[in-house]
């Protein structure tokens, strides 16, 4: 999607946080909910997650002010855009649905990062940690989504792993995570679930990003064009567990799925872009 120059974007919500030579204290065992949580799914070494080694953290620094012309032309401008419309989208959503909202925030990295959830590197991809509530993005993330993975890439690409993100949240403070058997896979489990649920999350504030407007009353977005959608289905696509597996191992092994085929993620993208949230209901259906 593209930003309208003129409009206001709050970038408290995202902030770069730099790194410093030394060993780090890794922390308790990790809880991370993102993009890939199997190494055998992405054949890239995950042991970073262990929380157990890394770089001292430096401090945290703001990302600077941005417009809507600054986040069609930058990276990090383009991610604090879809946080502030993310946030205004889901804190005027969920008391409709009698839930009470609270933001969360982003942290750009680069190589490696502490959390509440322990050490992670950046072969995990953008993951949310549920303890800190806090969306972890390493932006060379998006070059490998098209490098390695296929996508077709394009802003709203980007924005649909933020709001695939946004979306972990938005479970986590719900409680819909509560309870959930995560260590489990298969194309049935929580963990498949979980992570389709938050595809169709991405799409239903896709569905609703052109309305969506800033503190001054200007629109965030232009509406979106078929081809920024085709682009945003190109990512989901792109981190499919059957692409992942066929493109690492040769084979496709749908009892060792954590996030879905793409065929599915796709449809559930689509789902919530149709139908919004109150189509989101991957833990009733029957069929995913």
């Amino acid at each position: 999607m593209t930003f309208n120059d003129n409009a206001r974007i709050d970038t408290s919500k995202v902030r770069r946080r730099g790194r410093t030579t030394g060993i780090a204290v890794g922390g308790g065992g990790l809880l991370v909910v993102g993009l890939f949580l199997l190494s055998q799914l992405l054949g890239v070494d995950l042991t970073g997650l262990a929380g157990g080694g890394g770089q001292q953290q430096g401090p945290d620094q703001s990302i600077g002010e941005c417009t809507g012309l600054d986040a069609n032309a930058d990276l990090d401008c383009r991610i604090a855009g879809a946080a502030d419309s993310l946030d205004t989208y889901w804190s005027e959503e969920l008391p409709t649905f009698g839930a009470e909202y609270r933001t969360t925030g982003i942290v750009l990295f680069e190589g490696s990062v502490d959390t509440a959830c322990g050490g992670a590197t950046s072969a995990v991809g953008p993951f949310y940690c549920p303890p800190d509530e806090t969306i972890y993005i390493d932006t060379s993330f998006y070059d490998e989504l098209q490098s390695r993975f296929g996508s077709s890439g394009g802003p709203l690409a980007q924005m649909y792993v933020v709001a695939h993100e946004w979306g972990h949240h938005i479970q986590n403070i719900t409680g819909i995570m509560d309870g959930l058997n995560l260590q489990d896979t298969g194309p049935a489990s929580d963990a498949v679930r979980l992570e389709l649920q938050a595809d169709c999350f991405a799409g239903a504030w896709v569905g609703a990003a052109p309305q969506l407007r800033d503190d001054q009353g200007v629109a965030f977005l232009e509406p979106v064009t078929q081809q920024q959608i085709a682009d945003a289905l190109s990512a989901a696509s792109a981190v499919g567990d059957d692409r992942i597996q066929e493109s690492t191992t040769g084979q496709v092994t749908p009892e060792a799925w954590t996030h879905g085929s793409s065929e599915q993620r796709q449809r559930w993208f689509v789902a919530g872009l149709e139908g919004g949230p109150n189509a989101c209901s991957t833990f009733e259906a029957e069929s995913l």
